[in-house]
């Protein structure tokens, strides 16, 4: 199947919900904005996940709109820039309204001039509007311009939309679900990174600095043809390896020392994370292998609950209970005063060293859309129940341990940082590690580093 059909399928799948739900309509995405990083400079562009998704088109100032007619026909338009010979010297070449239709598969294509014309004419005599409610103060005043050309109609017997609805709602839980076309590219995606986290262990040495391992990071991920970082890399010496979201510094790394990077790239609009820590001179101490070790076997315990039929929080909860029997053998956390196991993680004693959850969903991006609850009915107002995992899911998992310096804490763990991170796509048997082309066992990071 080629990508034109594919993101066909994804705008008549939307529409299907969308005439479920209201009978038809219309749905307003909009690409995201060029953001100024300082004078006559942009940051590099990067496209919005949910425009993408539905059109696989990358160019700024862009728009997409689906009528939905009650009898299920389907016209999509793109609202895109014009052909401008003077501006694509300087910018690069514009796809164009005129070619838009047969590379990308929409019905119709106009100039993005001429959105706040024809969204007015569009609008006309729908019953519902598919919008991102509360996206921006521009996006608000845009609708009301939309939504008063349509009631200046009135008098000719035209009517606006009467019902409001967050298209956010009905596209994240398709994003949640991964086809076999994006699971091949997150395949890849993650296969880079892996390639990169291994650069990094081998040319790791006591003396470099944080920001030249994230060098490395950058090279392979460019020439191995990702287009970007997913996020920004994370490389963490020392006691950075303790500050969860720390961006890689000029902090010198240091023998005796751990390094922690959690670093992935993003290619064709998916993301990868991995997560590996590794000992600077290539051996880990006793206390960083004794903490290391526990890490290790609370991702397995994850890993092995994150299967279709559990739930999202059942891997987090196998991962606490290890991380906690853990620091209570460790003596980082006491016996004596928590009394038990149980009441350790009742108390949430371990939050201490180790405060985030064990995974989120990973897609077009890093943290991903899509809801950790159950999408039911619940006039009841109450808790919905956690999400039960299902094929076609990606999630990380993701545990970790993080000792900083205190009175109560023995000074052998002080400034050690750990955290192991590998991307699951979840299928009918349980679940594929797709980020394992990077070591974890501790010794089998100490030979790759060693040769």
């Amino acid at each position: 199947m080629n990508k034109t059909n594919i993101y066909q399928q994804r705008r008549v799948a939307l529409a299907k919900q969308m005439l479920s739900k209201t009978g038809g309509g219309i749905a307003v995405i909009s690409t995201a904005p060029e953001v100024s990083r300082n004078r006559d400079s942009e940051f590099p562009y990067r496209h919005d996940s949910d425009f993408f998704y539905l059109c696989g088109f990358e160019e700024p100032d862009a728009s997409l709109v689906l009528k939905v007619a009650s009898n299920g026909e389907l016209e999509s338009h793109l609202f895109c820039r014009p052909k401008d010979p003077e501006r694509e010297i300087w910018d690069g070449i514009r796809l164009g309204p005129e070619a838009a239709p047969q590379h990308l598969g929409v019905e119709f294509a106009h100039s993005n001039q001429m959105l706040d014309e024809k969204l007015s004419d569009l609008l006309a005599d729908q019953e519902a509007i598919y919008i991102r409610l509360a996206e921006s103060a521009e996006a608000d005043r845009r609708l009301r311009h939309w939504m008063k050309k349509v009631r200046g109609q009135a008098r000719s017997g035209i009517n606006p939309p009467s019902e409001f609805h967050d298209v956010e709602a009905l596209l994240h839980e398709m994003r949640l679900f991964k086809d076999a076309h994006e699971i091949d590219i997150m395949r890849k995606a993650a296969a880079i990174s892996a390639r990169a986290h291994v650069r990094a262990m081998q040319m790791c040495k006591p003396g470099m600095r944080e920001y030249q391992l994230e060098a490395e990071l950058l090279h392979e991920f460019r020439n191995s043809g990702a287009q970007s970082v997913a996020y920004n890399s994370i490389v963490a010496g020392g006691a950075n390896s303790c500050i969860l979201h720390y961006r890689a510094g000029a902090t010198e790394l240091r023998s005796g020392e751990l390094c922690l990077i959690d670093a992935g790239c993003e290619l064709d609009g998916y993301a990868s994370d991995i997560t590996r820590t590794f000992p600077v001179n290539g051996k880990f101490t006793g206390p960083q292998l004794a903490l290391y070790d526990i890490t290790v076997a609370a991702q397995e315990a994850a890993i092995a609950m994150t299967k279709p039929g559990n739930t999202f929080m059942q891997p987090h909860e196998a991962a606490l209970r290890v991380l906690t029997q853990g620091l209570l053998d460790e003596k980082l956390l006491k016996l004596a005063e928590l009394g038990s196991l149980e009441n350790a993680i009742e108390s949430a004693a371990y939050r201490r060293f180790y405060m985030h959850r064990t995974s989120h969903w990973l897609g077009m991006d890093v943290h991903d859309v899509g809801s950790y609850r159950e999408p039911i009915e619940n006039p009841l107002k109450e808790e919905k129940p956690w999400r039960i995992l299902q094929s076609g899911m990606v999630i990380t998992v993701e545990p970790g341990l993080y000792i900083r310096p205190a009175d109560d804490v023995d000074e052998r763990y002080w400034n050690i940082g750990i955290r192991i991170e590998d991307d699951a796509v979840i299928n009918d048997s349980g679940c594929e590690l797709i980020s394992r082309g990077v070591p974890v066992k501790a010794d089998e990071i100490e030979a790759l580093m060693k040769s």
